[in-house]
């Protein structure tokens, strides 16, 4: 009796689209049908809504991310990143951590390599300012805004002072807005300790091009967050764009100029690059033309077979939208739902039944304000302060991946009731070799002896 050769279903990225898809997939598919096999350079999965909370210190970094192997142990992962993808062949180029590229054959891809943050070319942006889309700018942000704090709290000089306790957010989604939001709550409840600072002293700027924030959300809901963070002495410029920031002066295009230790870039993200070095079909936006099946397609409608894509990197309709050619929005909630779709679909596939159309309502949005604070529209209902903050929390302890991780951050919520927050910078995180460093001699290698080569 001939066997039948074991398929291989290739997951490049393991974000939120990655992680969910192979996840399913591993629970879907026998171990002689197909093995998946998932790509990425991180060994774990970011869960991006709790990057704000993570920074302000309500929970731990380490809660807000999901360890692949842990999670995805009847998958295959290989730790390096997808530089190229040649679907006419089926194989993609895999560059390891470490060592020479490889090509792995596949049979299926699921092409998920998420976002990255959309700069424009603005002096001093790429010097000065940072993200916010991974947990490593997350905890950088944590400790260099307590930085700011300590250096505010000791210095004789005003203008030193005033710079360092100006904190630029530019972008009024709801990246930007949750991040200002937490930053400055955790900023102001460290305080306390400082008795050198006053709140008044520090200047939190929210700087966004359009007339309104929060657009994922109805206006009198923006509006209502920005007259919470008026309430807050949190200086809101609408319409206003961010012209130069070189040396760390920011300079707005309603004609204000001022220095600042602190920008953080939040204003949008697009496909990731690596989708440049691909043969697979994209929309004017760079994204993956996707039919509601999250099947790829050309451009002349024809299914490209093997090939799969969701999430922020792919221009899927949604069937749910009252006009046609509306795509569905690049959101977490999306890209989970149309992982599972997508994970289902190819075993449909592989198992000769025709795949099924992605068809969810956007239920809606919700935000954190800081603490005990929040906004939040679901199913048509619009809610503000305490319950709407509850009802943030609930929402997306019970949508990150893993029991073990809900448990944790639950406990971490739990214990911020009776325990003061942390407030504490470990700045040397981000150079640890630089006390050793400073301490320990240069010595000219013998010759023949590369550095980094024992001696023999």
């Amino acid at each position: 009796m001939a066997t039948v050769a074991v398929k291989r279903i290739l997951v490049v990225g393991a974000g939120h689209v990655g992680l969910y898809a192979a996840l399913r997939l591993s629970r879907k598919v026998k171990a002689r049908e197909a093995e998946v096999v998932v790509v990425d350079p991180q060994p774990h999965m970011t869960y991006q809504p709790f990057l704000p909370e993570a920074a302000a210190g309500n929970i731990s970094p380490r809660h807000s991310v999901v360890p692949l192997r842990r999670e995805l142990r009847r998958c295959r992962i290989l730790a390096g990143e997808v530089t190229r993808i040649e679907h006419a062949r089926k194989v993609a180029t895999v560059q390891p951590i470490i060592g020479p590229p490889r090509e792995v054959p596949y049979d299926h891809i699921v092409v998920a390599p998420g976002s990255v943050s959309r700069t424009l070319p603005i002096p001093g942006l790429r010097e000065q300012a940072v993200g916010f889309k991974t947990i490593g700018e997350a905890i950088y942000l944590r400790n260099h805004v307590l930085e700011r704090l300590d250096v505010a709290a000791t210095t004789t000089d005003p203008e030193v002072r005033r710079c360092a306790l100006t904190f630029v957010f530019v972008g009024g989604g709801y990246a930007g807005i949750e991040a200002l939001a937490e930053m400055e709550d955790m900023a102001r409840d460290a305080l306390r300790y400082y008795p050198e600072l006053k709140p008044g002293d520090m200047h939190w700027v929210l700087v966004e091009a359009t007339m309104r924030i929060l657009p994922e959300v109805d206006p009198d809901m923006g509006a209502y967050t920005v007259k919470q963070l008026l309430k807050r002495s949190l200086d809101i410029r609408l319409g206003t764009r961010l012209e130069s920031c070189a040396g760390g002066l920011v300079e707005l295009s309603d004609g204000d100029s001022f220095r600042a230790d602190t920008i953080v870039w939040t204003a949008g993200v697009k496909p990731h690059p690596m989708l440049d070095e691909t043969d697979l079909p994209r929309d004017d936006r760079g994204r993956i033309t996707c039919l509601p099946t999250l099947q790829v397609i050309d451009a002349d409608n024809h299914v490209v077979e093997g090939a799969w894509s969701a999430g922020d990197c792919a221009a899927v309709p949604d069937l749910t939208a009252d006009k046609p050619g509306v795509l569905c929005s690049p959101s977490a909630q999306h890209a989970v739902r149309q992982a599972t779709r997508l994970a289902d679909n190819i075993v449909l596939v592989m198992r000769g039944r025709k795949p099924v159309d992605y068809k969810q309502k956007h239920v809606g949005s919700v935000a954190s304000l800081g603490l005990h604070k929040g906004v939040a529209q679901v199913y048509g209902i619009k809610l503000t302060g305490l319950i709407a903050w509850l009802m943030h929390r609930t929402y997306h302890m019970s949508r990150i991946p893993s029991f073990n991780r809900k448990v944790r951050v639950v406990v971490d919520w739990t214990l911020a009731w009776f325990l003061k927050r942390e407030v504490v910078s470990l700045g040397e995180l981000h150079q640890p070799r630089e006390p050793f460093t400073d301490v320990t001699p240069a010595v000219t290698p013998k010759t023949g002896v590369t550095s980094g080569e024992p001696a023999r």
